[in-house]
């Protein structure tokens, strides 16, 4: 118990002081991992209001497992231009219209847009071919968890245009934007993450997110198309099994 309680400890000072400290902040935060679940997280019995009409969603964040994790989604002063994807494989053709994504960040937390992106044939190294992508308001709401002193935010954002998909895999981002630092001090100070969801609850067909194919793509960390389960970003399989995210649209 005792060396739990140390190594969570430890992971929780490394990815929290790393900034503060003057060195290179680290593209994910997390707790210390276990190969079990911990407690069954239960959530709040419906997928965010925001994700309306709700196509899909993965599912929420567990905060009490070891296994939960934060994936930097983040285009600031601090950060530009770190996306984290989830992975989506309909089974049948869908319209979708516009993207969600829990994002943990701090109590000054407002960005006014949010960037997005859908693609095809995303591999290790590789960011296939985007089929939408575009920028557009951010909305945005508190889901009421808080993982590491950050609360957690749903972050909505609609397409251009609808895009229709056919059955196949595809792999989806939305990122908020905080570049203006002479308005909002925070865009070079905070950091933005993405959840994670281990045991998909609450989620709306969660079965066509597939397990272990959530990609990074950021220069600032100097990663090209890196699976989030690639062993040198320090995560188990379990917490980097999935994005919470979701998306609005129609069968």
């Amino acid at each position: 118990m005792k060396t739990t309680l140390f190594a969570t400890a430890l992971v929780v000072a490394l990815t929290l002081s790393a900034a503060a400290a003057n060195k290179k902040p680290l593209p994910s935060q997390h707790l210390a991992g276990s190969s079990s679940s911990g407690t069954q997280w239960q959530g709040h019995s419906v997928p965010p209001s925001l994700c309306d009409p709700c196509l899909f969603y993965g599912g929420d964040l567990n905060p009490g497992d070891l296994n939960a994790a934060g994936f930097s989604d983040e285009n600031s002063l601090l950060i530009p231009g770190s996306s984290t994807y989830g992975a989506f494989s309909p089974t049948s053709t869908v319209t979708v219209t516009g993207i969600i994504v829990n994002v943990q960040a701090d109590n000054n937390f407002d960005p006014l847009t949010a960037s997005y992106d859908i693609r095809s044939g995303v591999s290790e190294g590789n960011g296939g071919t985007s089929l939408a992508s575009g920028s557009g308001t951010a909305t945005v709401a508190a889901t009421g968890r808080n993982f590491f002193g950050l609360n957690e935010y749903t972050v909505a954002v609609q397409l251009s245009a609808p895009l229709t998909l056919n059955p196949g895999a595809y792999w989806v981002n939305a990122t908020p934007n905080c570049t203006n630092g002479a308005v909002d001090g925070s865009c070079s100070e905070g950091r933005f993450f993405v959840s994670n969801t281990t045991q998909k609850a609450n989620n709306i067909s969660g079965q066509y997110q597939p397990a272990h194919s959530a990609f990074l793509n950021s220069s600032f960390f100097g990663l090209t198309w890196a699976n989030w389960c690639d062993a040198e970003l320090g995560l188990n399989s379990r917490q980097c099994s999935g994005v919470s995210f979701g998306l609005t649209g129609t069968p």
